[in-house]
């Protein structure tokens, strides 16, 4: 069990702490309750953009990484549907420089005109490189509003259109940054050889005077029940067909999620589960072949995705998919099957818990969906499904009329 400690100061910064003593290091993790999700959708790629934009200087300091590399500390962050996240690792003994650096930019970043040019030219890059001319690099360019009609999930955190990061004003910019990056949108997590004394104190001092920000809505368009089976093809420069297919599945919070979880382990984790065995190895139907959930705070999607080995035709890979899927659906997956995915399961979580920087992510993260305390309960509501939940929550998800299929067709001049 991992043992914390929680506060929150007056402006609403929640603060979690964990007592480590067995490194000289402590990680810093702080996640902004803002994502994609939270994006107008003609202006969208903002939070990732700010994921950017962060580190392009404060009102205080020129250069975020200049000190905190001089502090012996390493950063990062990463933007999804739900929430940004940034996270850095430094000596114990350098902590206050990281409160420092922190604060300095959640109470003012430096907006200019040079700041943004270069951040909007690096995602732009990105965009280009990442998502349109790299093979398969626009699938969920494609696959997600083609799965999402009304909820916001329907754009990728890049944006749904390069024009709309082009095109922001800079009082655009500030707007979204004025709106989410304020303390009572934000969970901060300190993990390492620290005492609570010593990071109450740091927290009072550094974030105590930042204001309290607006309370965003966090109201978005519920996705509708999808009544009909969706369906795209596309022609592209790509080395082999490929093909998605995706279902949605019950948010994170719910028992229905670890159901989903559970099923896409015992289809594709790792050389001897059914759909490697059966369709890659046996039937040689696929050079590979992959199930996954995506985990979102709102309704999320169980995705099927395979690269078809020359010969295989589409109706072929379908059917196949399909004929694994109905195995699922109509026969009880065996104790032996089931307690082998739910192990692995567990030995993940046991090692999540190794790493300061790990305990801090998952803290912050379990603070999210709730409480912090969510994070020892994990175990507990895997090891809840049963045969009977597999069986029962694959008849309900894995339906024709609430499918969405995306084929990639590899163009004959590849």
């Amino acid at each position: 069990m991992v043992k914390f400690d929680r506060f929150i100061l007056d402006n609403g910064l929640t603060v979690i702490v964990h007592r480590d003593v067995s490194t000289p290091m402590v990680a810093m993790n702080i996640i902004y309750k803002v994502g994609s999700r939270d994006e107008d959708p003609e202006r969208t790629g903002f939070a990732h953009l700010f994921e950017h934009l962060m580190f392009g200087g404060s009102v205080n300091i020129p250069k975020y990484d200049v000190p905190l590399q001089k502090a012996g500390g390493e950063n990062n962050a990463f933007t999804n549907n739900d929430f940004t996240d940034y996270y850095l690792t430094i000596p114990k003994n350098n902590l206050e420089t990281a409160f420092w650096l922190e604060s300095d930019r959640m109470l003012s970043l430096a907006f200019t005109k040079k700041s943004l040019d270069v951040q909007r030219q690096v995602v732009i890059e990105e965009f280009k490189q990442n998502y349109l001319n790299q093979p398969y690099g626009d699938v969920y360019l494609l696959l997600k509003p083609l799965a999402y009609k009304e909820h916001p999930y329907q754009w990728n955190t890049i944006g749904k259109d390069i024009r709309h990061i082009e095109d922001a004003s800079m009082e655009e910019v500030k707007s979204f940054y004025r709106k989410y990056y304020n303390p009572n949108n934000a969970i901060m997590t300190i993990a390492g050889d620290v005492n609570l004394k010593q990071v109450k104190d740091y927290a009072e001092k550094w974030f105590g005077n930042i204001p309290v920000g607006e309370e965003p809505s966090n109201k978005y368009s519920q996705e509708p029940r999808q009544n009909s089976y969706r369906e795209e093809i596309v022609e592209r420069h790509v080395p082999q067909d490929a093909i998605y297919m995706c279902w949605q599945i019950p948010k994170r919070t719910e028992q229905g999620f670890y159901v989903c979880d559970l099923i896409s382990d015992i289809l594709s984790n790792g050389n001897s589960s059914r759909l490697y065995r059966n369709l890659v190895k046996n039937k040689k139907l696929f050079s590979e072949i992959s199930a996954f959930v995506t985990g979102d705070l709102d309704p999320g999607l169980f995705i099927i995705s395979g690269k078809l080995l020359n010969g295989t035709g589409k109706a072929e890979a379908e059917k196949a998919i399909k004929d694994e899927l109905g195995i699922v659906k109509n026969e009880l997956v065996s104790n032996v099957e089931l307690q082998k995915v739910k192990n692995k399961i567990e030995a993940n979580l046991i090692f999540s818990r190794m790493s300061i920087l790990n305990k801090a992510m998952h803290l912050s993260y379990f603070e999210l969906l709730g409480d912090a305390m969510l994070w020892h309960n994990e175990a507990g509501r895997y090891n809840k499904v049963s045969s009977r939940h597999i069986l029962e929550t694959s008849r309900q998800i894995f339906r024709e009329t609430q499918q969405n299929t995306l084929f990639y067709k590899a163009s004959p001049n590849h």
